[in-house]
């Protein structure tokens, strides 16, 4: 019996549902999902097997007008995923851009879908908070632009639509071996998802700049027979005014985050750990390159 098997990049505006389409997909909680914009930094690979096809998708980071090195590197995994690609889910959001008026006037999705090679279909997300009348009418003008293979309208979020979106992706994935091991779901280790479930709970926890401008880097990550798995974590920030914020009065702060962090870690890892936090400050990591490549923030042109 032949399978198809072959690449997915779900691309978007920021705050589309990229990530929460993702999860939805494959049925487990690999990218992060919180309601700021920007949440997602890196290319996340995901991939949902079954007997007859293998697809790896790729959620990349939100499509945007870089402002610093961090987001031009994030706007290259984009890019270098709609290359990569046999497929493109492009999604919009049909509450905040009903008629994708400011996804398709974007300079970069242009480019994209000018240059794009792959077959792209089109989701129109959020369709829970639109009506049927609009949703036709959508469909019908999305169409007409002979662009996508296909107009698909979704709920990520609660879930409609999925099947649908997967039957016409394998339609138009080449007939190919299978990439990956069949158990395999990711290409990333627990220490990544380590540090992105930390990143989320300070994403969801701090307002304004301090959600963009951390990282975290897994200093020590120990498995231990007979005690708790030891995590030491670097809450790297860009300014020394940032780090007071984060451990807030008397350490309050980090010892919450710290206790929301490590719940999710241990349900993610389905074991314990002792979680260890500490802040440091990197001035303006966000456009050094090297502490970028530190970061794994590497250029894909490089």
């Amino acid at each position: 019996m032949s399978i198809r098997s072959g690449f997915v990049s779900i691309i978007g505006k920021p705050n589309v549902g990229k990530s929460t389409l993702m999860n939805a997909l494959i049925g487990e909680r690999l990218s992060i999902i919180t309601n700021k914009p920007q949440t997602t930094r890196k290319r996340i690979l995901g991939i949902l097997t079954s007997t007859e096809h293998q697809i790896i998708f790729l959620d990349t980071p939100g499509i945007l007008n870089p402002e610093y090195l961090l987001q031009e590197r994030m706007l290259e995994y984009v890019f270098h995923s709609v290359d990569d690609s046999d497929v493109v889910l492009m999604i919009i959001d049909v509450d905040s851009d009903p008629n994708g008026t400011k996804t398709f006037s974007d300079e970069r999705v242009q480019k994209i879908l000018k240059d794009c090679k792959s077959k792209i279909i089109l989701l129109l997300n959020k369709i829970d908070l639109s009506t049927q009348q609009e949703i036709e009418r959508l469909i019908k003008n999305f169409i007409e632009k002979n662009i996508f293979e296909k107009v698909i309208p979704v709920s990520a979020k609660e879930g409609f639509n999925l099947d649908t979106v997967i039957n016409s992706i394998v339609e138009l994935l080449p007939e190919h071996p299978q990439y990956f091991p069949e158990d395999q779901m990711t290409d990333e280790n627990e220490r990544f998802f380590v540090s992105e479930i930390i990143r989320e709970k300070i994403f969801e926890r701090y307002r304004d700049e301090i959600p963009y401008s951390t990282e975290i880097l897994i200093a020590e990550f120990k498995e231990r027979e007979n005690a708790k798995d030891f995590i030491s974590a670097e809450i790297v920030v860009e300014k020394q005014s940032q780090k007071p914020i984060i451990l807030g009065a008397k350490g309050e702060a980090i010892k919450k985050l710290g206790q929301a962090a490590r719940e999710d870690i241990e349900k993610f890892l389905q074991r314990e750990v002792y979680l260890e936090l500490r802040v440091k400050v990197r001035e303006k990591w966000r456009s050094n390159p090297n502490m970028l490549n530190r970061f794994g923030y590497n250029s894909e042109n490089d």
